[in-house]
């Protein structure tokens, strides 16, 4: 219900930014004046939403927005502002909205096409591994960089790759693989090994390339067109442990291979004899895949070997055991456009984020005037210590120097008591760089980017009229929802006396037509609705008639018993108003006959039967008369003149 009263709100992802023009006081409440801007704003932004004509009145509409402040300035009042609910609510709607104004649009949608044309290739490569910490030394990793530099001198001048990977390579699987990744595309590897390898010609080997894992020599074994993903099912038998006999595995999946054969269905098979558990019990269908996400790349090429009109794989072996595989579907890659939202929340999750975010930081520095007290960062960097990388460094709060200013960042002041709390977070990051004196200054840099970001986003109802009109009716919005089911929804829900008496005053908007106690028999088989017929004016009950002419291989007859208002369209045409039953019909295929037990004259509804009805009208009855009592409660002062001149500014646009 919420989600239906504020999707209202939220259909506006974006507003136009206030207009230039001067804004004056529309009207007040308590003293409390509300702007011709915004009363502008809203109506014109609503206009082509709202399906109730009068609501399209200014006239009508100034009553309405009055109404809507008028509730907000009583839930106000009324305190639900600090309810710890709406207040998490609020923050994360903030939270959402702010990534539209906190991201560069302009990066993110060239990551987006860049990620989606190298998704168009497939990649076959091997690597060597020199492991580096990512704040390893500048010795360190000048180290780690020439010993993978020797290593590539070695292979263009003739070893083998994968030989020297299974030597030298300090990624543990190189000793099994031989370096070997299979194919990959887009998103698969950490961005910048990836970009390395699209960028590495077929056959040749790359610069040694920097991560966080260390530096990689990538070697470009083949690229082929993306396969896109297929959905497969297979029947697996293991392989055999140690002390049994080798060659039953084999056996086993051999004479089940017969069975397909012979016509047994793959699914029942799966279920009776596939080994692999997470997809025996649905017919041994997997999850759909595409190249490289399997951890064996044979099952892989046998899968996207098959087709529709060779569905079924011969057995084969794998790493893990015996296989068949059937085909199910193919799904090629999808368009750029189908894409997007995918690509873009790959983006907020890859390394590609850092590049984001540090187009904004870059912007923000240019932006914002920060000025460090270099006096209190001496003195603050002497009281880091390498208790640090042990995780066990902390710092005296009682210290004058601690609590003075370290940082100015536009109209934010920020003491070293932030920035120590931001060291102390910074234990768990697992950050290794030496000397300390180092180590204070990257974490220093690291805390002014973070301050910036945070001050950005802060300030953002600042920096963007548009932000903050949209928080302004997302908040009003949220109060007015909590107000309205605790004053009206839940009352005329509870209110059984009040709901009652509600509806005798409406009891003549809620009365039934003259209605027909109705039995409608239906056929395509004029023979059967014939039987039927008779059958009816010999008082044959439903059932009876139904056993008698439908059979376990074939419905002829079904029936309709209801209670039906003259006039409603379900009532088969020239049905006699009177007890009886009425001659056969026909209306397109269908025949109809009609059995009438009883004239029901025009009545009142019950309570009951309008219930639902009389609960909505009390509503809004609860409603009207709730904001006649609130404009008594709270002074409301409209200026007639700022209204009219409004008005026609409004209609002349």
């Amino acid at each position: 219900m919420r989600k239906v009263f504020l999707g209202f709100l939220l259909l506006i992802t974006a507003i136009v930014s206030a207009q230039n023009k001067p804004k004056e006081v529309l009207f007040s409440i308590d003293d409390k004046p509300y702007y011709t801007d915004e009363f502008e704003r809203v109506y014109k932004k609503n206009l082509e939403l709202v399906k109730d004509e009068s609501q399209k009145d200014l006239n009508q509409y100034l009553e309405l927005f009055v109404g809507y402040k008028l509730k907000v300035t009583k839930a106000n009042l009324l305190g639900l502002q600090n309810n710890v609910k709406y207040q998490n609510e609020l923050k994360s709607y903030r939270t959402q909205l702010s990534k539209n104004y906190t991201s560069d649009s302009k990066v993110t949608a060239e990551l987006v096409n860049e990620g989606y044309e190298r998704m168009k290739k497939e990649i076959k490569a091997s690597h060597i591994l020199i492991l580096a910490d990512e704040n390893a030394t500048p010795a360190d990793t000048l180290k780690a960089f020439n010993k993978a530099l020797e290593i590539r001198k070695r292979v263009v001048a003739g070893e083998d790759f994968g030989t020297l990977a299974q030597e030298l390579s300090e990624d543990p699987s190189a000793k099994e693989n031989k370096g070997n990744l299979g194919y990959f595309s887009s998103f698969r590897m950490v961005y910048a090994f990836e970009s390395a390898a699209y960028n590495t010609p077929k056959g040749q080997i790359s610069q040694p390339i920097r991560t966080r894992f260390g530096y990689h020599l990538i070697k470009v074994e083949d690229i082929r067109d993306n396969r896109g993903e297929i959905s497969v099912s297979h029947i697996m038998v293991m392989k055999a442990k140690e002390n049994e006999d080798a060659s039953k595995p084999e056996n086993t999946i051999n004479e089940i291979f017969k069975k397909i054969q012979q016509g047994e269905k793959f699914d029942e098979l799966a279920k009776q004899f596939s080994e692999d558990k997470s997809s025996s019990t649905k017919g041994g269908v997997m999850n759909k895949f595409s190249s490289g996400q399997l951890s064996s790349e044979i099952f892989e090429n046998i899968a996207f070997s098959l087709t529709k009109e060779n569905p079924i794989s011969q057995p084969f072996l794998s790493e893990y055991g015996w296989h068949i595989v059937k085909f199910n579907e193919r799904f090629p890659l999808k368009t750029l456009e189908e894409s997007r939202k995918d690509l873009e929340n790959k983006i907020s999750r890859d390394d590609r984020s850092r590049i984001i975010t540090n187009t904004l930081t870059e912007k923000l520095r240019k932006k914002y005037t920060v000025k460090r007290d270099d006096k209190v960062f001496a003195s603050l960097a002497k009281m880091v210590t390498n208790d640090f990388y042990e995780g066990k460094w902390e710092y005296s709060k009682d210290d004058k120097i601690v609590a003075s200013t370290l940082v100015t960042i536009d109209k934010k002041q920020l003491t070293g008591t932030s920035f120590f709390e931001f060291v102390k977070s910074q234990q768990k990051a697992g950050v290794t760089l030496k000397p300390v004196e180092k180590l204070v200054d990257l974490l220093y840099s690291k805390f002014v980017d973070e301050q910036l970001n945070q001050y950005y986003n802060d300030n953002l109802e600042v920096e963007f009229p548009d932000f903050s009109n949209i928080m302004d009716e997302y908040r009003d919005g949220l109060l007015l929802f909590d107000l309205m089911e605790k004053e009206i929804w839940e009352r005329s829900k509870t209110d059984t006396i009040g709901l009652k008496a509600f509806y005798e005053t409406q009891k003549e908007k809620h009365k039934w037509k003259t209605r027909l106690d109705v039995i409608i028999a239906s056929s395509t088989n004029k023979e059967m609705i014939k039987k039927a017929e008779v059958m009816l004016k010999k008082g044959k009950g439903i059932q009876e008639i139904k056993d008698k002419l439908n059979t376990k291989e074939v419905i002829n007859i079904m029936f309709n018993e209801s209670k039906l208002e003259i006039g409603d369209p379900t009532l088969p045409a020239e049905t006699k108003t009177e007890v009886g039953v009425s001659p056969i019909t026909q209306k397109g295929d269908y025949f109809y006959v009609t059995k009438i037990n009883k004239v029901i004259p025009e009545s009142y509804k019950t309570f009951e039967e309008c219930k639902g009805k009389i609960v909505n009208d009390y509503q809004q009855f609860l409603e009207q008369n709730w904001v006649d009592e609130l404009k008594k409660e709270f002074k409301v002062s409209i200026d007639t003149a700022v209204f009219e001149k409004t008005k026609a500014s409004i209609l002349k646009q």
